[in-house]
């Protein structure tokens, strides 16, 4: 096997158990994963999974960036095909939301605030910038509705942000609960209810 071939299927094995081990973690969280019971889920030896993650740690910063990478793609990629504006606020919250219907397990990135808010560390530093990067994506999107006349120009966008944040949270949480059917309904009532109360004074006509 030349060096090219063996570094892709390097990349692919480690994805492989990346990929595994998320959704293990998804299941019971970042501190549920174990080198052991990973190791026979991809059929692999422990020495095998240590060869593409130093130690447990390593691996479960790992699964906490695929995490976001999967999060990113699904919910603001998408989004950015929107023009700049309220339709492409919404389109955001609304991926957000729908990011709930995906993870049945639940979502990895809010469980991960849950368990390293109070924890300093290599892990609770990721967690905190990835929370920091989705906080600063959301106002830099209010900004953009800001700047086009729709958000009235008073707005502040962390604390909108925040206010977005709140009412998505509530739909994850409310999902597990009570189903995601209802809990993205009141969601979508309480996004339209945030919107309008910011929303532009219109314009005085002569």
């Amino acid at each position: 096997m030349n060096a090219l071939a063996a570094t892709r299927k390097g990349t692919a094995t480690r994805e492989a158990i990346i990929d595994q081990a998320y959704g293990f973690a998804c299941a019971g969280g970042l501190e549920s994963l174990s080198i052991g019971p990973l190791a026979q889920a991809v059929g692999m030896s422990k020495s095998g999974v240590f060869a593409h993650f130093g130690s447990r740690e390593d691996l479960q910063l790992a699964v906490l960036d695929h995490a976001g990478e999967r999060f990113v793609n699904a919910v603001l990629t998408p989004a950015l095909a929107q023009p700049r504006g309220l339709a492409r606020l919404r389109a955001i919250v609304l991926g957000w939301f729908d990011w709930a219907r995906q993870n049945e397990g639940g979502c990895l990135l809010v469980a991960a605030v849950s368990e390293y808010d109070d924890r300093p560390g290599p892990l609770r530093d990721r967690v905190l910038m990835q929370q920091h990067a989705w906080r600063g994506e959301l106002a830099r999107a209010i900004r953009l509705a800001v700047d086009v006349g729709e958000l009235g120009a008073d707005t502040e966008p962390e604390q909108m942000a925040f206010e977005l944040y709140a009412i998505a949270l509530g739909v994850h949480h409310d999902a597990g609960l009570f189903g995601y059917a209802s809990a993205a309904e009141r969601g979508r009532k309480g996004l339209e209810r945030l919107l309008g109360a910011y929303a532009a004074e219109p314009s005085p006509t002569s």
